[in-house]
């Protein structure tokens, strides 16, 4: 997660919003937010995805939302 970002938790999944480009991004499911919160703990992304109980043939939808959040900086490399 990029440091100016802040999460707030929803129903839904949650709210992602970023500081510094103040851009506002949705989270549509809980796995999600689980995948994006365990990324700083996990070696890889993939490993993120499947210890946060991402299914293998669900993994490609996964990856897009992920180089999305990082295409708009909300997340970054470590």
């Amino acid at each position: 997660m990029h440091p100016k970002v802040s999460v707030r938790p929803e129903r839904f999944g949650a709210l992602l919003y970023h500081f510094g480009t103040r851009r506002l991004s949705f989270l549509k499911n809980p796995t999600l937010l689980a995948v994006v919160r365990s990324l700083e703990s996990q070696p890889t992304a993939r490993t993120a995805c499947l210890a946060a109980g991402v299914a293998v043939e669900d993994l490609p939808a996964y990856t897009s939302a992920l180089a999305t959040l990082a295409g708009s900086t909300m997340i970054c490399p470590r």
